[in-house]
């Protein structure tokens, strides 16, 4: 019985024979010198990248850019904000900003001058002139200052006056004073009393015979307020301490009232605040040491300088462990360093150190096949005998060739390296 028959599957088509090529020459061989491209001796640069440059000075460059914006945020946060001791224009807590305005309101008004010249002019019958720190001036200084004191008729203030009393007050003389106390007035001066208690005892005290002086705040068996009358209806007010003028004491106890009587009593205030362009113009025929010019302060700055480069060098000097050995992230083949110092000598005509580099190791592996201890290899006395007694022909002439001169051009040194290359093979194979 015959089973159901399975259909056949289609059968693929058998693919195209392709058509012959057409007859085409062959190519020609090609050379085996031109199959391999000449190697070009490589080129290495020392010449840093700009990314290179970037990381190398990236520290710096951001550490001078913080410290530029630092400058500018501090410019633009204390533009128009005047600093400075004793300064009428500073709402500093060491400025005087506080008397100046209630002088104003009083209808007196202030004026700051900076040099010896504008608070002599400015002296007058309406003017208190107020020396902020009369002991910086120069003795000419001094002398300019104190005509035009006499000749005033006005009110000068000398804030803790030492050694220019001689020059400014004749016959006053005053010692310092370590306590700090607040002081009652014990005087007759109207100023004095109707202030009351004032913060005039951290300063100086002041003793003197002249007639008519006022003594005011005595503290220790000297007053810290003294008043002298002076020519012409003025007079002038020594005060021992400056805490009664400051922003930041102007409010306690009776220190606001005495300062205000004491520089309202005239119309204008003229505040003489000693600069150095002052006492560079006071200076005149006065001779200066070069400590004299140095401003102060610079002491210190140059002593935090030296002790932050000591800091400095200790911390670069500073031990990180005991050495510890690395690999070499790149691994040079002794050939490729050869060439590279060959292309040096090359290029730099070094003809005479490859022959001295060329004859040198020749020597010293001739000595180690002789038996010649590696001191004595360079001796001519001691090689060339050992070396000669292993040649067949022991007369030949050696030392023009391990000790000659240098080769005259590059012809003659690959002589050179030829003739040393074969008296080594002679060697070892005798």
């Amino acid at each position: 019985m015959t089973g159901p028959t399975t259909p056949d599957r289609p059968t693929a088509p058998a693919p195209a024979t392709p058509p012959a090529p057409a007859t085409a020459p062959a190519p020609a061989p090609v050379p085996a010198a031109a199959a391999v491209p000449a190697r070009t001796p490589g080129t290495t640069s020392t010449a840093l990248t700009p990314a290179q440059l970037w990381r190398r000075s990236r520290g710096l460059i951001l550490a001078v850019a913080a410290l530029l914006a630092a400058g500018l945020l501090l410019a633009t946060f204390n533009s128009g904000k005047q600093h400075g001791y004793l300064d009428p224009r500073s709402a500093d807590p060491e400025g005087s900003r506080a008397v100046a305005e209630l002088l104003k309101q009083h209808g007196v008004t202030s004026r700051v001058v900076t040099t010896t010249r504008e608070a002599a002019a400015a002296t007058g019958k309406g003017t208190t002139l107020l020396v902020t720190a009369p002991d910086l001036l120069g003795e000419q200084q001094r002398t300019t200052l104190r005509t035009a004191m006499d000749r005033s008729g006005g009110r000068t203030i000398l804030l803790g006056a030492d050694d220019a009393l001689n020059s400014l007050a004749p016959g006053v003389r005053s010692r310092s004073a370590t306590t700090d106390e607040v002081l009652s007035p014990d005087c007759t001066l109207p100023a004095a009393a109707t202030a009351g208690r004032a913060a005039t005892g951290d300063g100086l005290r002041y003793t003197t015979d002249r007639p008519g002086a006022v003594r005011c705040y005595p503290s220790g068996g000297g007053p810290t307020l003294l008043v002298l009358p002076a020519t012409g209806g003025g007079d002038t007010v020594l005060l021992g301490s400056e805490r009664i003028l400051l922003n930041e004491e102007l409010a306690k106890e009776g220190n606001a009232s005495l300062a205000l009587q004491l520089l309202g009593s005239r119309p204008e205030v003229v505040w003489y605040l000693p600069s150095l362009a002052d006492r560079s113009e006071g200076a005149g025929d006065e001779e200066k040491s070069l400590g004299d010019l140095i401003p102060a302060g610079w002491s210190w700055a140059l002593l935090q300088l030296f002790l932050a480069a000591a800091v400095a060098a200790v911390w670069r000097a500073r031990r990180l462990g005991p050495l510890v050995t690395e690999r070499l992230p790149v691994v040079i083949r002794a050939s490729e360093a050869t060439e590279g110092r060959a292309r040096l000598y090359h290029k730099a005509d070094a003809r005479d150190r490859a022959a001295t580099v060329l004859r040198a190791a020749t020597r010293e592996r001739l000595a180690a096949l002789l038996g010649v201890p590696a001191a004595r290899a360079h001796d001519p006395a001691t090689l060339l005998p050992a070396v000669s007694a292993h040649l067949l022909d022991p007369t030949r002439d050696l030392t023009g060739l391990l000790f000659g001169p240098a080769p005259s051009d590059d012809a003659a040194l690959v002589a050179l390296a030829d003739h040393l290359d074969a008296l080594e093979r002679e060697v070892r194979t005798s």
